[in-house]
């Protein structure tokens, strides 16, 4: 019962509804009590011929309506504040993983962070509900069974009858312990069934090209398979909780028909009143179902709520503890160095550099370099191992990630899109945007043309992930965002290589006259973007290999130099 324990904070905060719903649920079981008793009445006024079992019908009927009424009353108070549960600890997990930084992701699967915000708290969310009905329900009902049983009826008969019931405690408990273990083995198994889902649905397109359909088939029937022998095996367990009650039932029914029959030989006990107990001893066979039910949720809900508290509980991979506001747009990095967790040689070592407010810093060097290493770095998705990093004069850790992310208009090399139409996606990061605005963004990163051209225009749903559109399209409604939202500091990393270069060239234009003082960094592989930058870093395993000009590096001779003229070949044989 540490479940009940650790969300007592929820008890708590609810205590008025619960209260009325125990309340309701307590007076469901004070008038079943009275049910038992007044069929026996009604059975002794038939057998003395006294005109009063009239009554005694009318008595149950009137019982059965007010019944109705506090059954229905419970359920829709008492489940429904299980359901705000529910709601409240998946906004409390999903708050928590959108302040995760990129560590954490490394190494939760999509998957299983699904699974755990859906089936998991779905059987916290039953303990909470069904949960509280079985333990108050089936304790009350078997406190007031008894009382009735030992004061009412006849206390040597239920002490006798009472006598397989240790039995059936010791059943509960086996099962109950073998119930949490095996749930939480099921859990995990649907997290896998879940990540293989995910994966391979994100993935379909290369799964298709590829002809791996058959492949992937005989894997996800590999893990659903291992998935339901789990779930066969708390099945087969759970199976077990009724056929104990039903014996150890049955056993106290044979004892106390026995009993009861020598009991009414010697005139210790009416026939009436034998009919009242062994309708109480039927309603026994409730509070014995219920604490089955209850041992079997509440294992249930504790094996999910371990793993989510695990999640709960996972500190931040950064620290969002500063408070500063930056004061101004320009950044400065000082012996930066970091190495990926897990790694032995690091990824970026002894970087400088600074970047004025309204400058362009362009970024070059082979895959693997570090050049989306180092723009995570400058937006603090992963925290620096050396050196230091101040944006607008305050070091990173000074100032709070929501100030720090708001100084930033980033465009990754794969550009996300929402399931929204494509004007929600442009106005992501303002909402209030008009129109107007939006289609301005939308003309300076030359993707309005094709706007237009789509049936139903900026009102054009894309498919999940951006899916309907191309790789170019994609990228240039994310440059569109970027250029329309209000950050300083706009960062391309990559974002251009998938359209041509007249569309690279028009849009980097576009930019350098509707900048408006803004800071940019771009990071490009196609090296005509960069030839305009105010100062160009080249990376090469990590380390700062050339630095400069477009035109100091052509003259140099260095890797920039030779990759740039080879570009420029590679183009006027593509153009014949």
């Amino acid at each position: 019962m540490a479940l009940f324990v650790k969300l007592g904070w929820f008890f708590r905060e609810h205590r008025r509804t619960y209260l009325l719903a125990l309340l309701m649920l307590a007076g469901v079981a004070v008038l079943n009590m009275a049910v038992p008793w007044l069929v026996g009445r009604a059975i002794d006024a038939l057998v003395a011929g006294n005109g009063k079992a009239g009554l005694q019908l009318l008595a149950l009927l009137a019982l059965g309506v007010a019944l109705y009424g506090l059954r229905f009353g419970w359920r829709l108070v008492l489940f429904g504040t299980s359901y705000r549960l529910g709601n409240l600890l998946r906004l409390r997990l999903f708050q928590r993983l959108t302040r995760q930084g990129q560590a954490f992701y490394t190494v939760h699967n999509t998957g299983d962070l699904m699974a755990r915000a859906t089936n998991d708290i779905d059987a916290v969310e039953l303990a909470a509900g069904e949960g509280v009905l079985s333990g108050f329900d089936g304790a009350l009902t078997l406190v007031l069974v008894l009382l009735m049983m030992l004061v009412v009826i006849d206390w040597r008969l239920t002490l006798v009858a009472l006598l397989p019931f240790p039995l059936m405690a010791f059943g509960f408990y086996r099962i109950s312990s073998a119930v949490h273990h095996q749930f939480q083995r099921a859990l995990e198994q649907f997290s896998r069934l879940n990540d293989r889902t995910q994966e391979a649905l994100s993935g379909i397109r290369l799964v298709k090209a590829m002809g791996r359909e058959r492949a992937e088939d005989l894997a996800f029937a590999a893990i659903a398979q291992d998935a339901a022998d789990t779930n066969y095996r708390v099945a087969r367990s759970e199976a077990l909780y009724e056929p104990v009650i039903f014996l150890c039932m049955a056993a106290a029914l044979a004892l106390s028909v026995g009993y009861g029959a020598w009991l009414i030989l010697q005139q210790s006990l009416t026939v009436g009143a034998l009919a009242s107990f062994i309708l109480y001893l039927g309603q026994l066979i409730w509070p014995m179902f219920a604490f089955g039910w209850l041992l079997n949720i509440v294992e249930r809900g504790s094996a999910g709520f371990d793993r989510i508290e695990q999640l709960l509980k996972t500190p931040d991979s950064i620290d969002d503890s500063g408070v500063r506001m930056p004061d101004g747009a320009d950044i400065v990095v000082q012996g930066l160095g970091f190495t990926y967790p897990g790694s032995r040689s690091p990824a970026l070592q002894s970087i400088d550099f600074s970047l004025p407010a309204g400058g362009v810093l362009g970024i070059a060097g082979p895959t693997g370099a570090g050049k989306s290493t180092l723009l995570q770095l400058l937006m603090r998705y992963w925290e620096r191992s050396d050196g230091e990093i101040r944006f607008g004069g305050q070091p990173l850790p000074a100032l709070s990630l929501s100030a720090l992310r708001r100084g930033f208009a980033y465009v990754p090399q794969d550009a996300f899109l929402f399931s929204l139409s494509i004007g929600d996606n442009i106005a992501l990061g303002r909402p209030g945007a008009s129109a107007q605005a939006i289609e301005n963004a939308a003309r300076l990163a030359s993707v309005h043309e094709d706007i237009v051209a789509l049936a139903q225009g900026y009102d054009t749903l894309v498919g999940e992930r951006g899916l309907t559109l191309s790789g170019g399209q994609r990228q240039r409604l994310a440059i569109a965002r970027a250029l329309l939202s209000d950050a300083p500091v706009l960062v391309l990393d990559d974002a251009l290589s998938a359209v041509d270069v007249q569309t690279e060239q028009r849009i980097l234009a576009a930019l350098r006259h509707e900048r408006h003082g803004r800071s940019c960094i771009i990071v490009s592989h196609r090296l005509s973007a960069l030839q305009h930058a105010d100062e160009i870093l080249v990376l090469s395993h990590g380390h700062l290999q050339e630095r400069g000009d477009h035109a100091a590096l052509m003259a140099r001779d260095g890797w920039y130099g030779r990759m740039y003229r080879y570009q420029k070949l590679e183009a006027s044989l593509d153009a014949f």
